[in-house]
């Protein structure tokens, strides 16, 4: 028999806080809300139940024969869940838990900083070492055991057979130059020909979406053009010329938001792609990449990530 999704912490906690002072209103201090609250939480267990779990005499609030059976498995539930969190708690305390996270640049840029304040909060006694790079790379250290996870590309077919992914969101490539740019408002790709490129270099996730991009579009290779996917650099060198960064979205985010850079207002459909979690497909999840993997996607999902412009 399942046990039934209605039935919630709250419930056990308020019956057992009432059974064990004998009193609504001390039970209701105890737990720092009110009496009818109280006895509304009291209502929604016997309804759930089916059962009258406490009555009313002179001796104040006190279970029925049916409510002390009941009572004797709360009790022993909360105490383990009790358990189950100290151990947890004793575990990060005592042991130099660390984790080794692998991240591509857009993702350092964009998700890893909130993330990384998360996890401070649900593993205190955690220390995170932060690895950027090439997608490639990430995973070779991957598989070598050197990181614990990477939060990139999903690598080729042939490269993931040892790995399992799960996506996150989609991330584009933008075409990103300085404030004050002459093509700062042009919607025509055919005319970004005409200037120097900062490209993905031949190990970055992004290269063949870039190519491809390029070649849709019938644009020539210019002979000037960096291949890299440094992202200080390329912050650094598109500010200083008029050479226009081709880049995942998230390395600029932050700074197209701000007003540092600007990109181009050309339509980029074609080039998203999945950015997600990869880890090694053998063995358990330990619990503390278990919550660096939570702190993650609660940072995605309250930023919203889509392949709009943001």
């Amino acid at each position: 028999m399942y046990l039934d999704p209605r039935i919630k912490l709250r419930h056990l906690q308020t019956f057992a806080e009432v059974a064990r002072l004998r009193s609504v209103g001390r039970a209701a201090e105890r737990l720092a809300v009110s009496q009818p609250a109280v006895s509304k939480t009291l209502a929604e267990l016997e309804t759930i139940l089916g059962a009258s779990l406490m009555v009313r005499n002179r001796g104040g609030a006190v279970p029925t024969p049916i409510g002390q059976l009941f009572l004797t498995h709360a009790e022993a539930s909360l105490a383990m869940l009790r358990h189950g969190v100290e151990a947890v708690a004793e575990g990060l305390a005592q042991t130099a838990v660390r984790l080794a996270i692998g991240c591509l640049p857009s993702v350092a840029a964009r998700i890893v900083p909130d993330a990384a304040i998360v996890f401070a909060g649900l593993a205190p006694g955690a220390t995170l070492s932060i690895v950027s790079g090439p997608n490639a790379f990430l995973l070779s250290e991957l598989a070598s055991g050197a990181l614990d996870l990477v939060i990139g590309r999903m690598g080729p077919a042939e490269a993931m057979t040892r790995f399992s992914f799960s996506q996150l969101y989609s991330e584009r490539i933008a075409l990103v130059v300085r404030p004050g740019h002459p093509l700062e408002h042009e919607t025509d790709a055919a005319a970004i020909a005409d200037f120097p490129l900062l490209f993905p270099d031949e190990n970055a996730a992004i290269r063949s979406i870039a190519e491809q991009f390029f070649v849709a579009r019938g644009l020539r290779r210019r002979s000037e053009r960096i291949e890299t996917v440094a992202d200080s650099f390329g912050r650094s060198f598109v500010r200083k010329t008029d050479a226009i960064w081709v880049i995942s979205s998230g390395v600029v985010a932050l700074d197209v938001a701000e007003g540092r850079l600007c990109e181009l207002p050309i339509d980029m459909a074609g080039t998203s792609g999945p950015v997600g979690l990869t880890m090694r497909a053998e063995g358990e999840i330990p619990p503390v990449l278990r919550l660096f993997i939570q702190a993650v996607r609660d940072t995605v999902g309250r930023l919203a990530l889509t392949d709009g412009r943001s």
